[in-house]
């Protein structure tokens, strides 16, 4: 297992084909698919294509929104720790993290009240990354500059 990159509980996740530099993510192994916060999404249709555009705020003090767009990839039923099932978009796009780029696949969801912006489930992580539970932010820290994506609630996690 040498040849795994071990990751903390907690990273920074770059989405670089959603323009999105940092996202503060949640590692759970327990998480079957990964998910990323929305404010809110749309349909549209591109070269005959179904697509979803999405928009969401950092988190920062200017409060501005960030917007993206996917083809979408599929839809199904995703239930969440509370035994509740929702119907969710699903779009593939490249992840970078810890030196790793490869393509994942994310729902988008309304995490509006939880601490992370970001769930990396362990689909996203299988056969390239573990996880240890004592570390934190193995992978870097939030550079000054970066379109990052940050849920902050008072507690002792910030």
């Amino acid at each position: 297992m040498s040849s795994t990159i071990v990751l903390g509980w907690r990273e920074w996740v770059a989405l670089p084909a959603l323009g999105l530099d940092a996202v503060r993510a949640k590692v759970d192994s327990g998480a079957r698919s990964s998910a990323l916060h929305v404010d809110r999404q749309w349909r549209f249709v591109e070269r005959g294509a179904p697509w979803v555009g999405f928009a969401l705020t950092p988190g920062d003090a200017a409060g501005h929104s960030i917007e993206a767009a996917a083809p979408v990839f599929d839809e199904r039923e995703v239930t969440d720790s509370g035994g509740h099932a929702t119907r969710r978009v699903f779009l593939r796009t490249p992840m970078r993290l810890a030196g790793v780029e490869r393509e994942i696949e994310i729902n988008l969801s309304d995490r509006r009240g939880m601490l992370f912006p970001m769930l990396l489930g362990r689909t996203a992580i299988a056969g390239t990354f573990t996880i240890d539970p004592a570390r934190s932010f193995l992978h870097g820290r939030l550079e000054p500059g970066m379109a990052a994506v940050v849920h902050r609630r008072p507690g002792p996690f910030r």
